[in-house]
């Protein structure tokens, strides 16, 4: 079964995400300090950046090779259903992070509880669309 163009930028927002915070995380987790550095400030740069890049030029080559774009009720209900599921992840994130808030002295610890659950909401819910495209919404 071939994929949809639709299937196809989802595992390259997919891949995108993981590659682009994976170095991020990777580089700046765990921090001897208590506090954001500049450094720090750079590697999430590079990691915004790395993601824009891998997803511009990906889609272009996606595009070239599969013009049709089309989506229909299905593809709604299949993106419904993912945001749905991202956004219980985002919402326990939020949770976590303002009790994280609440028991530490420092912004880095929040900060990055609430963008990895960012990023792992994106995730679920990028991989619960391409599991409804393999396996049916």
């Amino acid at each position: 079964m071939s994929m949809s163009f639709q299937e196809k930028s989802l595992w390259l927002m997919f891949i995108g995400l993981v590659g682009g915070f994976g170095f991020y995380f990777v580089r700046v987790l765990p921090s001897s300090t208590a506090q954001f550095m500049p450094y720090q400030v750079v590697f999430f740069v590079l990691a915004v950046v790395m993601l824009v890049v891998t997803q511009v030029v990906g889609h272009i080559i996606i595009a070239l090779f599969d013009r049709s774009a089309n989506t229909d009720e299905r593809d709604r209900l299949i993106e419904l259903k993912g945001t749905r599921n991202g956004a219980y992840v985002l919402a326990t994130g939020v949770f976590l992070a303002l009790c994280v808030a609440l028991v530490t002295e420092s912004n880095f610890i929040f900060t990055h509880v609430l963008l990895g659950f960012w990023v792992l909401a994106q995730l679920v819910e990028i991989g619960s669309q391409l599991f409804f495209y393999r396996w049916g919404a």
